[in-house]
């Protein structure tokens, strides 16, 4: 009976840590998926029209 018990407690414990690095994985996954739309607005950004425009008029 114990035996069955300590299976019981040992396959919990191995769903739970499943758990926990599946939820760390989706973590940093977002993060580099945060950093990479923040890393692609601010390259947008650098690249506006009106940028064009001053960097094209301070040239002249």
């Amino acid at each position: 009976m114990y035996e069955y018990e300590i299976s019981q407690l040992r396959s919990a414990e191995l769903i739970r840590q499943a758990d926990q690095e599946r939820l760390a994985r989706e973590a940093a996954k977002s993060r580099r998926a945060a950093r990479r739309v923040a890393r692609h607005a601010a390259e947008d950004e650098s690249h506006t029209p009106r940028l064009r425009r001053l960097r094209s008029a301070r040239a002249a």
